[in-house]
């Protein structure tokens, strides 16, 4: 069991006032160890905390008075301290199996802990949860979580996530939400294995049993050039026009049954089925991280009908690196210095703009582009041969593929980079933006912060419809 550490103090916090400096350990809190930042948090809500700390070597005690909910000012090293909890399934999808070898180590961590799921919106299968992780969870009320499904048949599920307790193990699902737990799904649908009737019959057991979900994605699988797995491909144009079908069938019978759409495609099911991305869904706007309503989203903020951010970025492998340990609904602490969200290096305000993303990005943000009537502006795709296969998503953009694209564009432009691929300033392959041949700004990844980026404010075209956002 690691000790957590103390990695940033607020000047003015109460626990600067107590003396607490970065680099201190947490022995304890209120007499006794933290498993995790949750207990972290709820220990330290009251007006008076004791903890126990070491610095140097040398145990000490630290009394803070301060008001009841008031945070004490610290940010600590990590959300887990007593493990994280692996995961056992050996599911042939995963992207973790799908990483080249040589990124560093926290890439591979493979979690199925239901802490991670309440933190930073991770998904579990529930295959390694128990009755006493059902009892804190009911008890501390840690939701909503994030469950992954896939199937609801034991039997493929069970090959899905090559784990006999895959077969049982929705048993926890039902208990949560019988327990007023928010609970969210997800389907990764592989080809030829969970699609077509497999998916048909997924969706009438969600239905049947599972019907109080709040809602359940419907994603493609990932394929890199690293994948092993025989059976994984990516769809063609025709399954993904069968998945939307399907899952546009079943949000009208969910809608009979309780009112809501609960099912919803992910935005590259759309892109893949060349159709027009749905209107944009109140509903969908917890499924940011699965890429449902992405799309939408950005539009409307980007052409000024949802004037501020409305969705949660937090990219890829966002757990392991550069998250608070308070998790991503926490505030995110200020990017290191010369990597701040819109930093402006070196071209004039006025010069040529091109805006980096990867390939599906591109076609989101073309007839957006357009709409502003900006010649001078102009969407870069970048093709992310780094992962290969059927990787387009913008948040697995690595440096070495934006330095091969950026060599290849003129001096002196302004490049925007949106901050989705980024951890802590770095690239999924350890690379910064500093690497890269051209200065780049980088913005977050949402359409207000591009909006003002580019001075569109009073120029973008306010009639542009989603509908129109298509391949």
């Amino acid at each position: 069991m690691s000790l957590p550490r103390v990695v940033t103090v607020a000047p003015g916090s109460p626990a600067a006032c107590a003396g607490i400096e970065p680099g201190d350990e947490i022995l304890t809190v209120s007499g006794e160890p933290l498993r995790d930042v949750i207990e972290y948090r709820v220990r330290t809500d009251e007006a008076e905390v004791s903890l126990e700390l070491r610095r140097g070597g040398i145990d000490f005690d630290v009394e803070v008075r301060k008001a009841a909910g008031e945070p004490l000012g610290l940010e600590i090293d990590a959300a887990v301290f007593d493990r994280v909890r692996t995961c056992d399934n050996h599911c042939e999808f995963c992207f973790i199996y799908q990483l080249p070898p040589g990124l560093r180590k926290s890439l591979y961590v493979k979690d199925d802990d239901y802490r991670l799921s309440f933190l930073y919106g991770n998904f579990t299968t529930l295959t390694r949860f128990t009755e006493a992780d059902l009892e804190r969870v009911l008890t501390e009320g840690l939701g909503p979580l994030y469950v992954s499904i896939h199937a609801t048949d034991p039997e493929v599920r069970s090959d899905l996530l090559h784990n006999r307790r895959g077969a049982t193990s929705l048993r926890w699902l039902r208990a949560l939400l019988d327990g007023g737990i928010t609970v969210h799904g997800q389907v990764v649908v592989c080809p030829g294995v969970n699609d077509g009737a497999v998916l048909e019959d997924t969706l009438c057991g969600i239905a049947d049993r599972f019907a109080d979900l709040a809602s359940v994605a419907v994603v493609p699988l990932g394929v890199s050039r690293y994948s092993t797995a025989s059976r994984m491909r990516p769809h063609t144009m025709e399954e993904a026009v069968d998945v939307v079908d399907i899952v546009e069938a079943w949000q009208q019978r969910f809608l009979g049954l309780s009112g809501r759409l609960v099912v919803h495609a992910a935005d590259e099911y759309y892109l893949l089925a060349g159709r027009p991305f749905p209107e944009l869904d109140p509903e969908a706007a917890a499924l940011h991280e699965d890429g449902i309503g992405m799309a939408a989203t950005f539009a409307a903020e980007f052409t000024g009908r949802a004037p501020v951010v409305t969705g949660t970025k937090a990219g890829f492998f966002a757990w392991v690196d550069g998250a608070p340990a308070a998790g991503y609904r926490a505030p995110r602490a200020a990017p290191a210095a010369g990597r701040s969200a819109g930093l402006h290096i070196g071209p004039r305000p006025d010069a040529p703009v091109g805006i980096l993303t990867g390939s599906y990005g591109a076609e989101v943000l073309r007839p957006l582009v357009a709409s502003t009537g900006r010649p001078d502006v102009r969407v870069i795709p970048v093709e992310n041969q780094f992962f290969g296969g059927n990787i387009g998503v913008t948040g697995l953009l690595v440096g070495a593929d934006l330095a091969r694209v950026l060599a290849a564009e003129p001096e002196g432009h302004r490049y925007l980079l949106p901050d989705v691929c980024l951890s802590e300033g770095r690239f999924l392959d350890g690379t910064g933006p500093e690497d890269l041949p051209r200065p780049v700004e980088v913005l977050p990844t949402d359409g207000v912060a591009l909006r003002r980026a580019l001075g569109t404010l009073g120029t973008a075209r306010r009639g542009v419809d989603v509908e129109e956002v298509r391949v």
